[in-house]
């Protein structure tokens, strides 16, 4: 078995946590404490792998730093890695999103508040805006979602450069056919109940909370949304509803098998008005087929009551397993593709994002 690492961050810091030969993740002692980390990746692309995090100062605002040792040292550029030029009159709030490319090797795009993408051309180092997004027509009628005007999900074709998707909350999924120049709308058939009547199918305007893709299958896109879940099979063309038979259509996070692109998995939760696991249990839930059919899986996980609520950000799946992070400090993994579950560590503060890679 191969070694891994799991990045976990926090309101309060990141952590590290590492598996040796496939054994158990080990959490090792908090980096950046009392710093906010909303943001992390593992570039596992070149010779060295390449720790990413998107970390917020407080009062010295947000920044990204990087790591090429797993985490022994870490390094930022000699000037605000990130920031919005001075025409465009906005300032960077939080750094949502990091994302490698898979096609382009030095590649790692950065999505942002307010609702902007960046893209770096030195593995993370440094970033300039993407301008066609953020000059879009559309942006001067985007609202912000509850958690602010926030580009949160990056999906990047695995061949093609040219072709990436973008979430923005509460503005919908965006598509781009040449690598950003430009940007179409791609909300079609995802229905937005507090639209009123007669006009809950808007071009945009939708509150996505995720959007994931399988690297075999990068036509096939699913979509978390503010209320249900949703696949595309002509990468946001149109999208169709998938979430009927679960417990809620309330979420944030959904994730895609490493190597099973029919096999995805979300985390209901009560309602929108009500942020806690449905029934008060943690309950993965993962289907097989695309979305057709549904089955709960808990074994391993506490049986409850549970209230704290799981991010977008802080459900991945790889390699190295399928973990989750919650908003009371608790990670849990599974090795078996979600049957049986088991802690990696508890106490920690509010989770907000997790990433792993076998290394």
């Amino acid at each position: 078995m191969s070694d891994a690492v799991l990045a976990i961050g926090t309101r309060k810091g990141l952590f590290l946590a590492r598996s040796a030969g496939g054994g158990p993740f080990e959490v090792e002692p908090i980096q950046f404490s009392t710093v906010a980390v909303p943001s992390v990746a593992i570039d596992t692309r070149g010779t060295t792998p390449r720790l990413l995090a998107g970390i917020e100062y407080g009062h010295f605002g947000p920044s990204v730093t990087y790591s090429d040792d797993l985490g022994k040292t870490w390094h930022e550029a000699d000037h605000a890695p990130i920031a919005f030029p001075e025409k465009t009159g906005a300032t960077l709030v939080r750094v949502w999103q990091l994302v490698p490319s898979p096609s382009e090797p030095d590649v790692v795009w950065a999505g942002v508040e307010p609702g902007a993408l960046f893209r770096s051309e030195d593995r993370g180092v440094t970033y300039r805006l993407v301008e066609g997004l953020w000059e879009h027509p559309h942006r001067e009628h985007w609202q912000p979602g509850g958690g602010g005007l926030c580009l949160h999900t990056i999906v990047n074709h695995p061949t093609d450069p040219q072709i990436l998707g973008v979430a923005v909350s509460a503005a919908g999924f965006y598509r781009s056919t040449d690598g950003g120049l430009s940007w179409e709308a791609a909300n079609q058939g995802i229905r937005a109940p507090f639209f009123p009547e007669g006009q809950q199918y808007p071009e945009y305007g939708q509150c996505v909370h995720k959007v994931v893709m399988h690297p075999s299958r990068p036509e096939r896109l699913y979509l978390q949304h503010h209320f249900g879940v949703y696949r595309s099979d002509d990468f946001g063309g149109s999208w169709h509803d998938i979430g009927a038979t679960l417990p809620s259509d309330f979420g944030f996070p959904v994730v895609v098998h490493p190597s099973r692109p029919d096999t995805i998995y979300v985390l209901p939760l009560t309602a929108d008005m009500d942020r806690t696991p449905a029934g008060h249990r943690y309950q993965v839930h993962r289907s097989d087929d695309a979305g057709a059919t549904w089955r709960s899986f808990s074994q391993g996980l506490p049986e409850g009551p549970v209230h704290a609520s799981v991010l977008r950000d802080a459900m991945t799946a790889s390699e190295a397993g399928i973990f989750f992070g919650t908003r009371d400090g608790e990670v849990h993994c599974s090795r078996d593709d979600g049957e049986t579950w088991s802690l990696v560590g508890r106490h920690l503060p509010d989770v907000l994002s997790v990433r792993a890679a076998v290394l």
